[in-house]
């Protein structure tokens, strides 16, 4: 069986935020990531070379392949700031309705900057979808 290739690390999240040469996605970062704090109540680590993570949550799947991933997070992309909503979107269509502008895949929810979506709406997505997570997984 595959192992994750994407798993929690040692590395700073501070020094890999600090890295992000864009300083207005830079700022976005540190913006989410504060809004992830509050939102977890846990610390953010890092989850392979570029994902900042929260909390965690183990699955098994019913093939029996198993694992641990974070509760929610993000990565600033190339072209994009990627937020990881773990539990998808379709339980939050109300509050995506009201995000601003934004695009989704499975789990991925892409701005390019923070100024185009409503920061309180962002919030309360992350707080609700963590709860989700936490309902389904008894997640940490």
């Amino acid at each position: 069986m595959a192992e994750l290739k994407t798993n929690e690390t040692k590395a700073s999240v501070a020094t890999f935020l600090a890295g992000v040469e864009d300083a207005g996605k830079r700022a976005d970062c540190r913006r989410i990531a504060k809004l992830m704090r509050n939102a977890t109540g846990k610390r953010a680590k890092m989850w392979g070379d570029s994902i900042v993570g929260y909390g965690r949550y183990d699955y098994t799947y019913q093939s029996g392949h198993s694992g641990s991933w974070m509760l929610t997070g993000f990565s600033p992309r190339a072209r994009n700031i990627t937020i990881y909503i773990m539990p998808g979107f379709k339980k939050f269509q109300p509050l995506l309705k009201k995000l601003g502008k934004f695009k989704t895949a499975k789990s991925c929810l892409y701005i390019k900057r923070l100024d185009d979506i409503d920061e309180a709406v962002l919030s309360r997505l992350v707080a609700d979808s963590v709860r989700e997570m936490q309902r389904i997984y008894g997640a940490s």
